[in-house]
């Protein structure tokens, strides 16, 4: 009873006009985003971050929830028509999607694809609402150390679980603790590693170093690839699987939901390697395997379900603990700081009617989703002909507009476009700079938690050990690193984050 309560308060929240309008926009852009190769949800929601000053907390997190979520949606429509995966996690879904579009099946793989998601984003928002309370309850038992020690522990599977070599990760997440030291030492009141300059006395803003890495430092690499697209694509017929379609889709459809749900939680996880997950085992589990690759529809409902209940469950983390799981959450993090909101579970206590209007508003916007996509495939696949000369100017305009806005700083203006640059190099010496927003994120709080608990222990560092919940984070994390040093494992890993 107390969670339909709780669900009646978010309806109530997400279905308010204003809410409804930004979760529609969200979706949109979502799946604009999913559409367009070279524009994913990440750059997008850093660079509409400044938009987002004038909008309430409430339509702020569900517009930008929204544009998350439905890239996975739009990322499948190019994935199947022109065999051209608008979104990391939908690389999958080229293989048997694509396959049975040139069989003149496009239609029922789109409308598979679009139905097994709605279902899983369906199943993985009553995860999220069910799983909020007791986890929000079980949060708040935490102490300094233990926060210390789960953040230690979610950079620790950030990096296990990031694409690319394991050592570049590292790199990467270290760098992003460094940048996160910049500014003045709250405690002691020292400017540190500011270098002389004032404009760095209250360190980098959180929409500059985001903004810069994941906006212009994308447009810079796209600019270097040939964008003429073939947008040739059979005729997309019925929209509607068959019933034999259905029959086999039914259980791919439930097992990609069910194991998209629980990877969705683990930091790095999300959707991508949900969908890769989903694959690998209908293809495992199939009487058939040589289907696969040649239009199994198995090997569209399984990834696709899988992406988008991830997506949404990596929502858990961030809503309940205040920890980001990817990117794209340490970028809502952001959003929630913009606001004064302090990330935790103090706010299913302080702003129920936020928390909750979150959650009923990704039910929302799956249902809206739906509506979009099937009817308007045509108007979305039209849009892979716009030349991306264009579509660049206008992205870097707005970045470099969004940039100054948030302080009217012109120094946040070049520094921004510093880090463009720098994002550039990071994509050329295949560095995934995911960790690096993750441990700038991070390395504050963490930094914030380990002195508080030094505090309260009189200086004494065994309080990290001594605290069983503390110690058994922090043995899980060892125990990652170890698990990772073992070949075998290392080679698995390097084949399911293989780009090709």
């Amino acid at each position: 009873m107390e969670l339909l309560s709780h669900l009646a308060l978010g309806f109530d929240a997400a279905l308010s006009w204003n809410n409804v309008f930004y979760c529609f926009v969200g979706v949109t852009l979502g799946t604009l985003v999913g559409v367009l190769p070279g524009l994913g949800p990440v750059a997008t929601i850093a660079m509409l971050l400044p938009v987002t000053y004038g909008l309430s907390p409430a339509a702020a997190l569900i517009m930008l929830a929204g544009i998350y979520y439905g890239a996975q949606y739009g990322g499948s429509t190019t994935a199947i028509l022109v065999n051209l995966p608008g979104e990391s996690s939908s690389v999958v879904t080229c293989i048997d999607g694509h396959a049975m579009a040139k069989k003149g099946r496009a239609g029922a793989a789109l409308g598979i694809a679009a139905i097994g998601s709605f279902f899983a984003g369906t199943v993985a928002t009553l995860v999220v609402a069910a799983a909020a309370t007791p986890l929000a309850e079980f949060a708040l038992k935490f102490g300094p150390a233990e926060y210390f020690s789960l953040m230690v522990l979610g950079l620790v599977a950030a990096v296990v679980l990031a694409q690319g070599d394991i050592v570049k990760a590292i790199a990467m997440t270290l760098l992003g603790l460094l940048l996160g030291m910049v500014g003045t030492d709250v405690n002691s009141g020292e400017e540190r590693f500011t270098f002389g300059l004032p404009q760095l006395a209250d360190g980098i803003d959180f929409v500059v170093i985001s903004m810069g890495i994941f906006g212009i430092g994308e447009i810079i690499a796209n600019l270097e690839h040939d964008q003429k697209r073939d947008v040739t694509v059979a005729k997309v017929g019925s929209v509607l699987p068959t019933r034999d379609d259905y029959r086999q889709a039914w259980k791919p459809v439930l097992r990609g939901s069910g194991l998209g749900a629980v990877l969705g939680v683990l930091p790095g996880g999300g959707a991508m390697l949900s969908s890769f997950a989903a694959y690998m085992i209908e293809k495992r589990l199939a009487k058939d395997p040589s289907r696969f690759g040649k239009g199994a529809i198995e090997g569209v409902a399984a990834p696709e379900s899988a992406n988008n209940a991830g997506a949404q469950t990596s929502f858990i983390p961030l809503l309940v603990m205040g920890l980001p799981s990817n990117a794209v959450m340490a970028l809502m993090i952001g959003a929630m700081m913009i606001h004064g909101i302090v990330p935790g579970p103090q706010v299913m206590t302080e702003r129920p009617e936020l928390f909750w209007g979150v959650i009923a508003s990704m039910w929302v916007g799956n249902l809206l989703l739906l509506l979009l996509n099937l009817p308007l495939v045509g108007m979305w696949v039209k849009l892979l002909s716009v030349p991306y000369r264009i579509l660049y100017p206008a992205i870097l305009l707005f970045c470099c507009i969004g940039a100054f806005s948030v302080n009217n700083s012109l120094f946040d203006l070049l520094l921004t476009v510093a880090f463009g640059l720098l994002g550039y190099l990071f994509i050329k010496l295949r560095c995934e700079p995911a960790p690096l927003l993750l441990g700038f994120v991070l390395g504050p709080m963490m930094e914030e938690n380990l002195r508080r608990a030094m505090l309260l222990s009189r200086g004494d560092a065994s309080v990290f050990f001594t605290r069983p919940l503390s110690l058994t984070l922090l043995l899980i994390a060892v125990g990652l690193i170890v698990v990772m040093t073992l070949p075998r494992l290392r080679a698995t890993r390097e084949v399911a984050f293989a780009e090709d």
